[in-house]
């Protein structure tokens, strides 16, 4: 197929993302259980941003290196004379690199039309929003504003103390920008089309973020710990309700193992001597990824040469 100067652009794009991302997702997917195992021993919210640095790591590199690398190259060294032709294996790859993000952009949209619609059907009350369905809820709902809903049912189970430990865990999620996370791991497109590569990391990553909120939680008082674990079992004695949007964060969501969580809270363990492992982690990854692709750009003869590499897969 011939396609015009810009399209072929759009196609180079698409098809290096792809390629990239795929082959940065399986070393990442092979990494990731030593990288749980390591998470074990780290502070839960440590553990967190390890697995979503890991998580985030493929398409955070595949986006630096089609940006700092492809699109630069094409533009200074293409001619924008006339068409040229596109492969089948270069136009298949671009293919897949549109599916694969069109079914991001749609999950993450569609969470948040969801979300949105939730909070609309809750009422105002100081601070708080009132969810008056029969389903019961307690967590954040929003982005940029994240609100704190609690549904009636929830509240005439708690007594004074059990809510405002569990308010105190929301809270957490809230300052952490846990909801931003979830977008952005929503946003991050798969490997390949309907595969969810990352599961194990991401259900992990979500059970780190709940643990790290107990723990902020209970921070500022230790005595809170007996509150939040009893407010943890009456309200799922009141049944997991149904998952509203992703980017709600629930205070007992269905697939949450609450006696894991009780026993955490009733028997804290000594804070591992690794606290800053996670954070030193992802930061070095981050300052590696930076300074490669600087140099990288940097270099002179790295521009004729990634235009060489997208002239053999545009053909």
């Amino acid at each position: 197929m011939t396609l015009p100067y810009t399209l072929r652009l759009v196609c180079l794009c698409l098809a290096s993302f792809f390629l990239v991302h795929a082959g940065l997702a399986l070393a990442a997917r092979c990494l990731a259980p030593t990288a749980l195992r390591f998470a074990e021993r780290l502070r839960a919210q440590s553990a967190a941003r390890l697995l979503l640095s890991l998580r985030l790591f493929p398409a955070a590199v595949a986006l630096a290196a089609v940006a700092g690398l492809c699109v630069p190259s094409y533009l200074s060294l293409e001619q924008e004379d006339g068409t040229e032709f596109v492969g089948f294996t270069c136009l298949a790859a671009a293919l897949i690199g549109a599916a694969i993000w069109t079914i991001s952009w749609a999950r993450s949209l569609r969470a948040a039309v969801r979300s949105h619609r939730y909070v609309r059907q809750c009422r105002r009350d100081g601070s708080i929003w009132i969810a008056d369905g029969t389903a019961p809820f307690l967590g954040i709902a929003g982005i940029l504003r994240p609100k704190l809903i609690v549904s009636r049912s929830v509240a005439d189970a708690l007594d004074r103390d059990q809510l405002a430990a569990a308010i105190r865990h929301e809270r957490a999620h809230q300052s952490s920008a846990d909801n931003l996370k979830r977008l952005l791991v929503l946003l991050v497109p798969d490997a390949v089309p309907c595969l969810r590569v990352f599961g194990g990391v991401e259900r992990a990553w979500l059970r780190f973020t709940e643990w790290a909120a107990d723990d902020r939680a209970v921070s500022q008082d230790a005595t809170c710990s007996l509150s939040l674990a009893e407010a943890l079992v009456r309200v799922a004695r009141l049944g997991a309700a149904a998952q509203a949007s992703p980017l709600m964060s629930h205070f007992v969501a269905a697939s949450d193992d609450i006696s894991v969580r009780v026993e955490r809270l009733l028997s804290p363990a000594i804070e591992p001597s690794t606290r800053k492992s996670g954070r030193m982690i992802a930061v070095s990854c981050a300052l590696i990824v930076i300074s490669a692709v600087g140099f990288a750009i940097a270099a002179p003869a790295t521009l004729p040469s990634v235009h060489s590499l997208l002239e053999r897969l545009m053909h």
